[in-house]
């Protein structure tokens, strides 16, 4: 018996040593991010490839026909400008005295004509008088045909004098275009944004093919717009009317609604490996927005469908194959696959594989963090 009773105390000491030492090096459970799978609004979104930019709806660069010596620069950048106002104009003297002399020789012509038109109204007087003399005898037929045609010819004259004024006024029009290749004129009100040239300084005009320089920048800054490239596969689900988000880097934590205006009908290869079409689209509220200079860049989001109230998850906790890692009642984590709807970079709509209320693990990227590992939930931060 003292021997039996011995051999039971140390099994029991030994299973007691054993207890301890896995009790001591047992597994730790490893801290989770969890995340509560409920109810919310999910959408369906696209966002532009390259960073966007806020455009001018009326925007021109001005150049004069021809080049010469700039004589009056009527503006400075910043200025504004109403419709038709003269912005810049080139010397011209020479244009201005060749319209004066085409003018002159208006009223040269006018004058012959005058005199020439006079004179064939007499003749033909002359030549019915001649006929009625004829009729009664007192002149041979020889004199009244000589009468007729001097009238005629007169007639003609006449005919070919008023033409002669009609050339010389064709003429003096002209001038008046030829002076008008040498003047700017602000084909619409807005903002001058940049001046190329200084008074006295010679401008040239820009040939097909030359990117040289604009005389005048010209902005209608009244009325903006976002341009943004967005990837050529997602083109196919674009249309006109659809809502957007817009973000400005001038104006962080800011978002901005409007509404796409235009979708290019070609495809961009700006590079290679990038093709994009390229989407114009319109502030719902530009003065929500402030002052917006054209230029700023802009991200543009595209929200394709919209679903409220679905039971929806963050997209980063969806692994390859539809899987997601849940925090069970005990203390375990366990691998669910899931069926999802709409999703967007934030959150997935869920339609088949979790229920409302389960704990949805969202630190995949933590060591140890696996299916079957003991887990508890990361305290939240306060």
């Amino acid at each position: 018996m003292p021997a039996a009773k011995t051999v039971v105390l140390s099994i029991t000491a030994a299973a007691l040593i054993a207890g301890s030492l896995f009790w001591i090096n047992r597994p730790k459970p490893v801290t989770v991010v969890v995340s509560e799978v409920a109810r919310g609004a999910v959408e369906a979104s696209i966002a532009n490839t390259r960073a966007g930019t806020v455009e001018a709806c009326q925007r021109t660069k001005l150049s004069t026909i021809i080049g010469g010596r700039i004589e009056y620069l009527g503006v400075k950048e910043g200025d504004r400008v109403e419709k038709g106002q003269l912005l810049l104009k080139l010397w011209n003297d020479d244009q201005q005295a060749n319209a004066a002399l085409a003018q002159a020789q208006i009223a040269l012509a006018a004058r012959r004509s005058d005199e020439v038109c006079i004179a064939a109204v007499n003749a033909e007087k002359e030549a019915k008088r001649q006929g009625e003399l004829r009729e009664r005898g007192f002149v041979s037929p020889s004199k009244e045909e000589a009468a007729r045609t001097d009238a005629e010819v007169r007639r003609a004259a006449c005919v070919t004098s008023r033409a002669d004024v009609a050339a010389a006024e064709a003429k003096f029009k002209a001038t008046r275009i030829e002076q008008g290749r040498v003047a700017l004129y602000a084909p619409f009100a807005g903002t001058v944004a940049k001046i190329v040239g200084e008074l006295g300084e010679y401008s040239t005009p820009s040939p097909p093919g030359v990117p040289t320089p604009p005389a005048i920048d010209l902005i209608d800054d009244s009325c903006l717009y976002v341009k943004a490239p967005m990837d050529e596969v997602d083109a196919p689900r674009i249309a006109a009317g659809q809502s957007v988000r817009i973000r400005l880097d001038a104006l962080p934590g800011q978002t901005l609604a409007g509404k796409v205006r235009r979708v290019a009908p070609y495809v961009s290869a700006v590079e290679k490996q990038a093709r994009t079409v390229d989407i114009e689209a319109d502030f719902t509220d530009p003065a929500a927005a402030g002052k917006l200079l054209v230029g700023y860049s802009a991200d543009v989001e595209i929200v394709l469908d919209r679903r409220a109230e679905v039971l929806r998850i963050p997209t980063a906790a969806i692994q390859e194959g539809g899987r997601v890692l849940l925090l069970n009642a005990a203390g375990k984590l366990e691998e669910r696959r899931i069926k999802t709807g709409l999703s967007n970079w934030e959150f997935s709509e869920v339609s088949e594989g979790l229920q409302g209320g389960e704990q949805l693990v969202t630190s995949l990227e933590r060591p140890g963090v696996k299916a079957g590992a003991a887990a508890v939930a990361e305290a939240a931060s306060r």
